[in-house]
């Protein structure tokens, strides 16, 4: 089968299709539709047990295609930060393969699957995980590890089971939205910094905790972050979402009018996709630029979800 890869938008998002895990992926060559050209390579061909990690390469060639591409995975996320393959239909033992050849993958303290501790169900149904009751708060914009001193890198979701009404994902690009502001105002933001607060993001789904879920909250630590995150090669992103709580030296009600005017700002179309799952899709994000979501979806809906998450590898500064 013929990988063919299509850019989503000119901001985010790249689709691939044709690799599975069900199946022998033609690795002799990949089609890439509009913007992204280019031919992959690399990887493990022959008896591969399962042709979308086999035919994977986690990092860039020296002179990589323009844009990246399916076997180019660490590239795609540079360039696309969203990268969607569809019908991969890929099992734990290769969520976590594919989750290596990209990073060091985080073991979760609590909750990860019996086999394979790496991997996490993102469900609403208390009988699938010990979690079911934060899950509220992914309905609301964010980054994976904003309260931690490095955030963790990348994200792997795939859909085992999906929603019959809701249940999507959204995602937007802050470096993108970062680029698109005005010159005065992004040097007047590289000034600012940031609270980000666990209990603050908490709230946004729960508004009337009791005490115990209150103390729950506040053994997560704040954390305070500039709000224009720099890479040490030079790229830029807002850090905001659910948990940036207070803009340090402004008044509560200053604070809230910026931060939530950036989140406007960076959740615009021209930024962001909607992904609606099948079962069998599985998608990668640049945890660090991508602010997500999920679209609500019921108590008793269906949906499951296996995740990975890759160790952070860069401070915010």
């Amino acid at each position: 089968m013929t990988v063919t890869a299509t850019p989503v938008t000119d901001h985010i998002g790249l689709e691939i299709t044709g690799l599975s895990g069900r199946g022998r992926a033609d690795h002799r060559g990949w089609r890439v539709r509009g913007r992204a050209r280019g031919r992959g390579g690399g990887g493990v061909f022959g008896d591969c047990p399962n042709p979308l990690v086999c035919n994977t390469r986690a990092r860039p060639a020296p002179h990589p295609a323009a844009g990246g591409g399916p076997h180019d995975l660490r590239a795609a996320l540079d360039r696309y930060g969203v990268v969607i393959y569809r019908d991969a239909h890929i099992d734990d033992d290769a969520l976590v393969a594919l989750s290596r050849l990209l990073g060091e993958v985080v073991v979760a303290p609590f909750g990860g699957e019996k086999a394979h501790p790496e991997v996490s169900a993102i469900t609403r149904d208390p009988a699938k995980s010990v979690l079911a009751a934060y899950r509220e708060g992914t309905f609301f914009w964010h980054i994976d590890g904003a309260t931690d001193a490095v955030p963790q890198q990348a994200t792997l979701l795939t859909a085992l089971e999906v929603a019959a009404d809701g249940g999507g994902t959204e995602f937007a690009n802050t470096f993108a939205a970062y680029a698109a502001l005005p010159d005065a105002e992004r040097a007047e933001l590289e000034t600012l910094r940031v609270v980000h607060s666990f209990a603050h993001a908490q709230s946004l789904a729960n508004p009337d905790p009791t005490d115990r879920e209150r103390a729950a909250w506040a053994k997560v630590p704040t954390r305070v972050h500039p709000l224009v995150w720099t890479r040490k090669n030079g790229r830029k992103s807002l850090l905001i979402g659910a948990t940036a709580a207070q803009v340090v030296g402004m008044s509560a009600d200053e604070s809230r009018a910026l931060l939530d005017r950036l989140l406007d700002w960076s959740t615009q179309p021209q930024f962001a996709l909607q992904h609606q799952w099948r079962p069998g899709d599985l998608v990668v994000w640049d945890n660090t630029g991508m602010l997500h979501r999920a679209q609500r979806y019921e108590v008793s809906s269906r949906r499951l979800m296996h995740r990975t998450t890759l160790v952070g590898e860069e401070a915010v500064a």
